[in-house]
């Protein structure tokens, strides 16, 4: 089998071919800023330090694909919330100050400029100085940060909205979630002219932490699906994580139309890879509290051994089932990345597809 590099790697899979290996994009956006010895409050608002974070841990660790990730308040922000930014942590909505004190306000809601408003040009940017960088042979993953759901319920304030889908007209709520999307297709869109290979949403807000499978159905689904057939009509695959245990919706979620879904360690990711169209992506998904902050390397590689066994290397990029921790050790990070090449080879996954 010919050697690939990164990015060939990563473009085999979503292609549907079996690459010399599986390629392994871990969500790692934090770890990378540790790494280069920066906070997170360095970069939340410095493309530049967010692009070179990612270059110096991509280098040392030798991973196959960067995800450009600040936190998920910046689209919110971009249309009026307000932001609070801390030191060691991304920077959240603060939710006391809704934006929309009434959900009628949707109406008089502004379109973001991708130039001027928040933070939107500074994601851009970082993605754009990566891609320029290593983008010829790293798969470059330009998250759009949040989901029409989740926007909806950081300009509402969580609480509030789940309140609203109570006790609020159908049709409102339905104008509040378009409104939503149409600002996070305008974000993901931006991803591609700035040089990303594929472009990602977080819908944390439509998990089954905090909503039933049902209501995922009822008020999730379809804008996911909508936003998913306008980026890929645009040009750029198109990823939707949602954390959590989301067994009762991954189903579902293979409906979108995603290219690719990034599932979180709760999942089942074997019933996941039977339950999901062929063609659709699965990325994920190592526990990143257990093994790999609190495990040894040991139990990282055994981990990443299970997960290449449930999956069989179908459709599969190996990576952390969320975000990974600042305080991950340097040790585990190392093994995760050995495991994952010392089970993934062309050769061990044909043979597991043989059995």
């Amino acid at each position: 089998m010919k050697s690939l590099n990164s990015l060939e790697r990563c473009m085999a899979v979503l292609n549907g071919e079996t690459p010399d290996r599986l390629p392994i994009v871990p969500q790692c956006f934090m770890l990378a800023v540790e790494t280069a010895g920066m906070k997170i409050s360095d970069v939340n608002r410095n493309d530049r330090k967010m692009a070179q974070a990612h270059i110096i841990s991509q280098e040392k660790y030798g991973y196959d694909g960067c995800v450009i990730d600040f936190d998920d308040a910046t689209i919110a922000e971009a249309v009026g919330a307000k932001v609070v930014y801390r030191e060691d942590k991304p920077a959240i909505v603060d939710e006391e100050q809704p934006v929309l004190k009434d959900l009628r306000d949707v109406y008089d809601m502004p379109i973001p400029d991708l130039a001027s408003s928040g933070r939107l040009n500074e994601w851009l940017e970082a993605t754009r100085t990566l891609s320029e960088a290593i983008g010829d042979h790293v798969f470059i993953m330009g998250r759009a940060d949040q989901a029409p759901f989740s926007i909806a319920c950081l300009l509402r304030g969580t609480t509030q909205f789940m309140m609203d889908l109570l006790t609020e007209d159908k049709q409102l709520i339905d104008d509040v979630l378009e409104y939503c999307r149409k600002i996070s297709a305008v974000f993901a869109k931006a991803q591609k002219d700035a040089g990303a290979h594929v472009t990602s949403i977080g819908d944390t807000f439509a998990g089954p932490n905090l909503i039933s499978p049902d209501m995922y159905r009822q008020y999730a689904l379809i804008p996911e699906q909508k936003l998913a057939k306008e980026v890929q009509d645009y040009g750029i695959p198109f990823s939707i994580h949602i954390c959590g245990n989301t067994n009762g919706i991954i189903q579902d979620m293979g409906t979108t139309g995603a290219k690719i879904l990034e599932v979180d360690w709760m999942l089942d990711i074997k019933e996941a890879r039977r339950l999901v169209p062929e063609d659709t992506v699965l990325m994920g998904n190592i526990d990143p509290s257990t093994p790999l902050v609190l495990g040894t390397p040991s139990d990282v590689d055994a981990a990443v051994k299970r997960l290449i066994e449930a999956t069989k290397g179908k459709r599969h990029i190996i990576s952390s089932g969320c975000a990974m921790g600042r305080n991950t050790p340097p040790e585990n990070f190392k093994a995760f990345i050995e495991a994952a090449h010392r089970y993934d080879s062309y050769e061990e996954i044909i043979k597991l597809q043989n059995l």
